[in-house]
């Protein structure tokens, strides 16, 4: 949770005069006191956005500022949203049998660097089955073949649904989620993957790399959406190689920069710092 804040506010709307001064001053009629604001006017798009972090009175519930800001929302059109953060999002994390990232973030947890409860682990192999027991936390087999996607699928939504999941993580879920199930939890799945794309697609992108003699490696984590790992991306990152590096080197960095990145972008997430601009984001710092 933000260092003193309740709430944060998150506004999106057409660009126009008076909405920091209108927003700050229904803040404040509420007896609240703004800890963090930022905001972003996206010229080619005339679109503007702001995120504001929110200290309150205890009595203080979304629902009575709901009430009290939607005057305000009105009047300048605003697309907005109200996130608690005494309530942890819940997160489901999905892999397959590479566990680096499962286990960093199962470590970032535990240790409160990220604000979120995993509600399940949900893999296609049980390479990590006795590693989410250990953590008690629950595992999910849903092994996929070409035949039975949909249903898996399915079985997938039914179990989002079944615990409240708030957040998707794909740490390296090797599965290509359908479109369907894109476009009915967008906007709620982060996923990560190498940076070496589009250059090297397919299996052993990391020897096809070391092939062509790259001197840097590093990974994207974006939004998932119906095209394949092009949706709009939160962060990214990058660690320098040389020539006496070896293919196991290069796996290896890859590794610790994919979950470096994908933690980092999942802590965007928890803190209500990504807004959706199109094809891209508006990333608070």
């Amino acid at each position: 949770m933000l260092k003193g804040a309740d709430f944060v506010l998150l506004i999106a709307a057409e660009d126009r005069k008076g909405i920091v001064a209108a927003v700050a001053n229904s803040i404040a009629s509420q007896g609240c006191n703004i800890t963090e604001s930022a905001q972003f006017g996206d010229d080619p798009t005339g679109r503007f956005f702001m995120r504001v972090a929110i200290a309150t009175p205890e009595a203080t519930t979304a629902e009575r500022f709901t009430e009290a800001f939607t005057p305000v929302a009105a009047a300048f059109r605003l697309d907005w949203q109200i996130h608690d953060l005494r309530q942890k999002l819940r997160a489901m994390v999905m892999v397959s049998q590479g566990g680096h990232c499962l286990n960093d973030l199962l470590y970032r947890t535990s240790t409160g660097r990220l604000p979120m409860e995993i509600t399940g682990i949900v893999s296609n192999h049980t390479t990590w089955q006795r590693r989410a027991e250990h953590e008690g936390i629950s595992f999910f087999h849903i092994p996929i073949t070409p035949d039975n996607k949909l249903e898996q699928e399915a079985r997938m939504l039914a179990l989002v649904e079944e615990q409240q999941v708030d957040l998707i993580i794909l740490a390296r879920y090797m599965q290509v989620l359908s479109d369907q199930l894109c476009s009915k939890l967008d906007g709620r799945v982060i996923n990560i993957h190498h940076s070496f794309l589009p250059g090297f697609k397919g299996a052993k992108p990391y020897h096809r790399a070391y092939e062509r003699g790259v001197k840097m490696v590093g990974a994207t984590a974006h939004y998932v959406t119906a095209d394949l790992d092009e949706g709009p991306i939160i962060t990214q990152d990058v660690s320098i190689v040389d020539h006496a590096d070896t293919v196991e080197d290069l796996i290896l960095q890859g590794q610790d920069t994919e979950s470096r990145v994908l933690a980092r972008a999942v802590k965007l997430h928890l803190e209500h710092r990504v807004m959706r601009n199109g094809n891209r984001t508006v990333v608070f710092k």
